[in-house]
C-alpha cells in the first residue's frame, strides 16, 4: 500500500467560525440543499457527527459516483479542524483503500478564512496515482462546494 498526499488551500470571504458551522457542523443538511445537482442526501448509519460516526453520502443522479461512506476521525470545534475518511464507495475506484481529509480553517487578513486541506490517498497494492488527476478532481470538487457555500451565505447573511 502506498500513500499519496495532496495539500491545497482555498481562500473565502466568510469568517472561519461561520464557514466551519455551515460547511462542517451543518453541512449534512445544508450541502444537499444548496448543491442538489451533486449531493442527494447524507444520512448517519452510526453516531451523530462526533468522532467514530459513519455516514453515507448519496450523490445525485447523473454524477460519476453513486455513494460513499465516511468515518469521522476527529472534530475540533474550537480550532476549526475536521478529519474524516472515505472508507467505502465507488469514489475509491477499486484503486484506493481509503482517502483521509484533514481540514483546518484559519482567519485571513481580510476577515475571511483560509481552508487548508491535506488529502491522503491510501492505494491498494502498487497502484500509482497521477498528481495532475488528483489535483484536477480536488480543485473542481472544492471549488464547487466552497463557492456554493460562499454564495449561499452571501445571499443569506443571517443564516449563520
Amino acid at each position: 500500500m502506498g500513500v499519496f498526499t495532496y495539500q491545497s488551500e482555498i481562500v473565502t470571504a466568510i469568517p472561519p467560525a461561520k464557514m466551519f458551522k455551515a460547511c462542517i457542523l451543518d453541512g449534512d443538511t445544508l450541502i444537499p440543499k444548496i448543491v442538489p445537482q451533486v449531493f442527494k442526501s447524507v444520512e448517519y448509519l452510526e453516531g451523530n457527527g462526533e468522532p467514530g460516526s459513519i455516514r453515507k453520502v448519496t450523490f445525485a443522479q447523473g454524477n460519476q459516483f453513486n455513494y460513499m461512506k465516511q468515518k469521522v476521525e476527529a472534530l475540533d470545534k474550537e480550532n476549526f479542524e475536521y478529519i474524516y475518511s472515505v472508507i467505502e464507495g465507488n469514489l475509491l475506484m477499486n484503486m484506493l483503500d481509503k482517502i483521509t481529509y484533514e481540514i483546518k480553517l484559519e482567519a485571513s487578513l481580510g476577515g475571511g478564512s483560509i481552508c487548508k486541506t491535506s488529502s491522503k490517498y491510501y492505494t491498494i497494492g502498487d497502484i500509482e496515482l497521477k498528481e495532475e488527476a488528483i489535483k484536477a478532481g480536488k480543485e473542481k470538487a472544492s471549488g464547487v462546494l466552497f463557492n456554493s457555500i460562499e454564495a449561499y451565505l452571501a445571499a443569506n447573511p443571517n443564516a449563520y
